[in-house]
Protein backbone atom coordinates (compact mmCIF):
# COMPACT_ATOMS: atom_id res chain seq x y z
CA UNK A 1 0.00 0.00 0.00
CA UNK A 2 2.92 1.87 0.41
CA UNK A 3 4.81 1.93 -2.25
CA UNK A 4 1.90 1.97 -4.99
CA UNK A 5 0.62 5.76 -2.77
CA UNK A 6 3.70 6.70 -3.14
CA UNK A 7 4.44 6.30 -6.57
CA UNK A 8 0.69 7.91 -7.24
CA UNK A 9 1.49 10.72 -5.50
CA UNK A 10 4.91 11.35 -7.24
CA UNK A 11 3.19 10.82 -10.34
CA UNK A 12 0.66 13.11 -10.11
CA UNK A 13 2.57 15.74 -8.98
CA UNK A 14 5.16 15.46 -11.64
CA UNK A 15 2.48 15.67 -14.39
CA UNK A 16 1.04 18.34 -12.39
CA UNK A 17 4.65 20.39 -12.86
CA UNK A 18 4.66 19.95 -16.84
CA UNK A 19 5.54 23.22 -18.20
CA UNK A 20 2.87 24.52 -20.62
CA UNK A 21 3.52 24.92 -24.27
CA UNK A 22 5.34 27.86 -24.19
CA UNK A 23 7.43 27.12 -21.73
CA UNK A 24 6.13 28.25 -18.45
CA UNK A 25 4.66 27.00 -15.30
CA UNK A 26 1.47 25.47 -14.78
CA UNK A 27 -0.89 27.77 -12.39
CA UNK A 28 -1.70 27.46 -9.09
CA UNK A 29 1.78 25.10 -8.27
CA UNK A 30 2.93 24.41 -4.48
CA UNK A 31 6.34 24.38 -3.35
CA UNK A 32 5.69 20.10 -3.40
CA UNK A 33 5.30 20.13 -7.03
CA UNK A 34 8.48 22.34 -7.61
CA UNK A 35 10.28 20.32 -5.38
CA UNK A 36 9.42 17.33 -7.83
CA UNK A 37 10.06 19.22 -11.19
CA UNK A 38 13.36 20.15 -9.54
CA UNK A 39 14.31 16.52 -8.67
CA UNK A 40 12.13 14.68 -11.96
CA UNK A 41 14.85 12.16 -12.66
CA UNK A 42 15.32 10.54 -9.52
CA UNK A 43 11.81 10.57 -8.62
CA UNK A 44 11.47 8.79 -12.09
CA UNK A 45 13.88 6.07 -11.58
CA UNK A 46 12.49 5.83 -7.48
CA UNK A 47 9.13 5.70 -9.65
CA UNK A 48 10.51 2.57 -11.97
CA UNK A 49 12.10 1.08 -9.04
CA UNK A 50 9.05 1.17 -7.09
CA UNK A 51 7.10 -0.54 -9.47
CA UNK A 52 9.06 -3.59 -9.72
CA UNK A 53 9.09 -4.12 -6.07
CA UNK A 54 5.34 -3.54 -5.82
CA UNK A 55 5.14 -6.15 -8.80
CA UNK A 56 7.12 -8.64 -6.38
CA UNK A 57 5.04 -8.26 -3.75
CA UNK A 58 1.44 -8.37 -5.25
CA UNK A 59 2.63 -11.92 -5.78
CA UNK A 60 1.77 -12.96 -1.95
CA UNK A 61 -1.71 -11.99 -2.58
CA UNK A 62 -4.70 -13.90 -2.52
CA UNK A 63 -5.98 -14.42 -6.00
CA UNK A 64 -9.31 -12.65 -5.58
CA UNK A 65 -7.32 -9.66 -4.24
CA UNK A 66 -5.08 -9.30 -7.32
CA UNK A 67 -8.22 -9.21 -9.87
CA UNK A 68 -9.48 -6.44 -7.42
CA UNK A 69 -6.80 -4.89 -7.45
CA UNK A 70 -6.43 -5.25 -11.37
CA UNK A 71 -9.69 -3.43 -11.65
CA UNK A 72 -8.95 -0.71 -9.23
CA UNK A 73 -5.64 -0.12 -11.11
CA UNK A 74 -7.46 0.00 -14.59
CA UNK A 75 -10.46 2.68 -13.23
CA UNK A 76 -7.72 4.81 -11.42
CA UNK A 77 -5.58 4.68 -15.17
CA UNK A 78 -8.48 5.86 -16.67
CA UNK A 79 -8.83 8.46 -14.23
CA UNK A 80 -5.47 10.00 -14.49
CA UNK A 81 -6.05 9.92 -18.12
CA UNK A 82 -9.16 12.51 -17.71
CA UNK A 83 -7.30 14.44 -15.44
CA UNK A 84 -3.98 15.10 -16.85
CA UNK A 85 -4.98 14.94 -20.66
CA UNK A 86 -6.66 18.37 -20.85
CA UNK A 87 -7.34 20.93 -23.43
CA UNK A 88 -4.45 23.11 -22.30
CA UNK A 89 -1.95 21.67 -19.86
CA UNK A 90 -1.74 23.12 -16.83
CA UNK A 91 -5.39 24.79 -17.54
CA UNK A 92 -6.87 24.63 -13.76
CA UNK A 93 -10.16 25.61 -15.76
CA UNK A 94 -10.11 21.86 -16.51
CA UNK A 95 -9.29 20.29 -13.77
CA UNK A 96 -11.40 17.78 -12.26
CA UNK A 97 -11.97 17.02 -8.22
CA UNK A 98 -8.95 14.70 -7.30
CA UNK A 99 -10.13 15.35 -4.30
CA UNK A 100 -12.84 12.87 -4.94
CA UNK A 101 -10.70 10.69 -6.57
CA UNK A 102 -8.55 9.90 -3.68
CA UNK A 103 -12.08 9.57 -1.51
CA UNK A 104 -13.06 6.78 -3.95
CA UNK A 105 -9.69 4.87 -5.00
CA UNK A 106 -7.69 4.79 -1.50
CA UNK A 107 -10.92 3.54 0.38
CA UNK A 108 -11.03 0.85 -2.08
CA UNK A 109 -7.32 -0.12 -1.84
CA UNK A 110 -7.62 -0.25 1.68
CA UNK A 111 -11.05 -2.78 2.36
CA UNK A 112 -9.95 -4.85 -0.93
CA UNK A 113 -7.16 -7.16 1.38
CA UNK A 114 -10.31 -7.69 3.91
CA UNK A 115 -13.56 -7.95 1.20
CA UNK A 116 -11.19 -10.21 -0.87
CA UNK A 117 -10.53 -12.55 2.14
CA UNK A 118 -13.73 -12.26 3.88
CA UNK A 119 -16.96 -11.52 1.19
CA UNK A 120 -19.13 -11.90 3.97
CA UNK A 121 -18.15 -8.88 5.52
CA UNK A 122 -19.02 -6.29 2.36
CA UNK A 123 -22.67 -5.52 3.54
CA UNK A 124 -21.27 -5.29 6.97
CA UNK A 125 -18.04 -2.86 6.30
CA UNK A 126 -19.81 -0.72 3.81
CA UNK A 127 -21.20 1.84 6.07
CA UNK A 128 -17.84 2.63 7.37
CA UNK A 129 -16.20 2.55 4.37
CA UNK A 130 -18.27 4.77 3.02
CA UNK A 131 -17.70 7.38 5.98
CA UNK A 132 -13.57 6.74 5.84
CA UNK A 133 -14.40 7.56 1.81
CA UNK A 134 -15.80 10.77 3.37
CA UNK A 135 -12.77 11.78 5.51
CA UNK A 136 -9.88 11.00 2.90
CA UNK A 137 -11.52 13.74 0.46
CA UNK A 138 -11.94 15.90 3.58
CA UNK A 139 -9.04 15.82 4.28
CA UNK A 140 -7.68 17.14 0.84
CA UNK A 141 -10.05 19.48 0.26
CA UNK A 142 -9.54 21.19 3.32
CA UNK A 143 -5.40 21.21 2.72
CA UNK A 144 -7.24 22.77 -0.99
CA UNK A 145 -8.98 25.25 1.14
CA UNK A 146 -6.21 26.30 3.02
CA UNK A 147 -3.55 26.61 0.30
CA UNK A 148 -6.04 28.36 -1.96
CA UNK A 149 -8.20 31.05 0.02
CA UNK A 150 -10.59 33.41 -1.96
CA UNK A 151 -12.42 32.27 -5.15
CA UNK A 152 -10.36 29.16 -6.14
CA UNK A 153 -11.17 30.29 -9.75
CA UNK A 154 -9.21 27.43 -11.08
CA UNK A 155 -10.83 24.79 -9.36
CA UNK A 156 -13.65 22.39 -10.26
CA UNK A 157 -17.01 23.37 -9.81
CA UNK A 158 -17.72 20.31 -7.23
CA UNK A 159 -14.66 21.25 -5.42
CA UNK A 160 -15.62 25.10 -5.02
CA UNK A 161 -18.50 23.99 -3.56
CA UNK A 162 -17.27 21.45 -1.14
CA UNK A 163 -14.76 23.82 0.64
CA UNK A 164 -17.50 26.39 0.77
CA UNK A 165 -19.44 24.05 2.64
CA UNK A 166 -16.07 22.05 4.12
CA UNK A 167 -17.79 23.20 8.18
CA UNK A 168 -21.38 21.50 7.54
CA UNK A 169 -19.81 18.84 5.14
CA UNK A 170 -17.19 17.32 7.90
CA UNK A 171 -19.88 17.64 10.97
CA UNK A 172 -21.94 15.55 8.86
CA UNK A 173 -19.61 13.21 8.39
CA UNK A 174 -18.47 13.12 12.41
CA UNK A 175 -22.21 13.42 13.32
CA UNK A 176 -23.25 10.35 11.19
CA UNK A 177 -20.02 8.34 12.34
CA UNK A 178 -21.29 8.87 15.72
CA UNK A 179 -24.48 7.90 15.17
CA UNK A 180 -23.16 4.68 13.30
CA UNK A 181 -21.20 4.35 16.40
CA UNK A 182 -24.36 3.91 18.73
CA UNK A 183 -26.35 2.14 15.46
CA UNK A 184 -23.53 -0.46 14.61
CA UNK A 185 -24.04 -2.17 19.00
CA UNK A 186 -27.57 -2.92 17.74
CA UNK A 187 -27.95 -3.72 14.54
CA UNK A 188 -24.89 -6.15 13.65
CA UNK A 189 -25.06 -9.21 14.84
CA UNK A 190 -21.41 -11.09 15.04
CA UNK A 191 -19.76 -10.20 18.18
CA UNK A 192 -16.27 -9.79 16.03
CA UNK A 193 -17.76 -7.68 13.28
CA UNK A 194 -19.41 -5.36 15.98
CA UNK A 195 -15.86 -4.79 17.66
CA UNK A 196 -14.27 -4.31 14.26
CA UNK A 197 -16.83 -1.63 13.18
CA UNK A 198 -17.17 0.27 16.25
CA UNK A 199 -13.30 0.92 16.15
CA UNK A 200 -13.25 1.33 12.72
CA UNK A 201 -16.36 3.91 12.71
CA UNK A 202 -14.27 5.69 16.17
CA UNK A 203 -11.39 6.02 14.04
CA UNK A 204 -13.29 8.08 11.46
CA UNK A 205 -15.07 10.19 14.25
CA UNK A 206 -12.05 11.01 15.77
CA UNK A 207 -10.10 12.50 12.68
CA UNK A 208 -13.19 14.41 10.92
CA UNK A 209 -13.41 15.60 14.81
CA UNK A 210 -10.14 16.68 14.47
CA UNK A 211 -10.14 17.94 11.38
CA UNK A 212 -12.56 20.75 12.51
CA UNK A 213 -10.52 21.53 15.13
CA UNK A 214 -7.49 22.03 13.09
CA UNK A 215 -9.30 24.24 10.89
CA UNK A 216 -9.69 26.86 14.00
CA UNK A 217 -6.11 28.17 14.09
CA UNK A 218 -5.40 27.79 10.14
CA UNK A 219 -4.88 31.11 9.49
CA UNK A 220 -2.19 31.23 12.39
CA UNK A 221 -0.12 28.55 10.47
CA UNK A 222 1.56 28.13 7.47
CA UNK A 223 0.05 25.73 4.53
CA UNK A 224 2.94 23.65 5.07
CA UNK A 225 2.53 22.94 8.40
CA UNK A 226 -1.13 22.78 8.07
CA UNK A 227 -0.90 20.11 5.35
CA UNK A 228 1.66 18.56 8.08
CA UNK A 229 -1.03 18.05 10.25
CA UNK A 230 -3.60 17.50 7.95
CA UNK A 231 -1.69 14.24 7.57
CA UNK A 232 -0.78 13.27 10.94
CA UNK A 233 -5.00 13.73 12.21
CA UNK A 234 -5.60 10.76 9.86
CA UNK A 235 -2.97 8.49 11.64
CA UNK A 236 -4.08 9.85 15.49
CA UNK A 237 -6.61 6.81 15.17
CA UNK A 238 -3.77 4.66 15.80
CA UNK A 239 -4.16 5.29 19.64
CA UNK A 240 -7.06 3.32 19.38
CA UNK A 241 -5.20 -0.15 17.94
CA UNK A 242 -4.57 -0.87 21.46
CA UNK A 243 -8.39 0.06 22.47
CA UNK A 244 -9.40 -2.57 19.83
CA UNK A 245 -7.61 -5.07 21.36
CA UNK A 246 -8.40 -5.11 24.69
CA UNK A 247 -12.62 -5.00 23.48
CA UNK A 248 -11.70 -7.93 21.06
CA UNK A 249 -11.05 -9.81 24.79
Amino acid sequence: MFVAVWMLYASDRLLDARPLPGGHPPPELEERHRFHQRHRRAFLIGITLSAFGLAALLRSASTPAIHLFGLLAALLCAWFLLIHARPLPGDGTHRLPKELAVGIFFPAAVFIPTIARLPQLRLDLLPVALLFAATCSLNCLFLYAWEHPGDRPHAHWSTRWATRHLIALTSSVALLSLGWLVAAQFLVGAVSVRHGTLVLTACVFTSTTLLLLLHIPRRRLQPVHLRALADLVLTTPLILVPLARIIAR
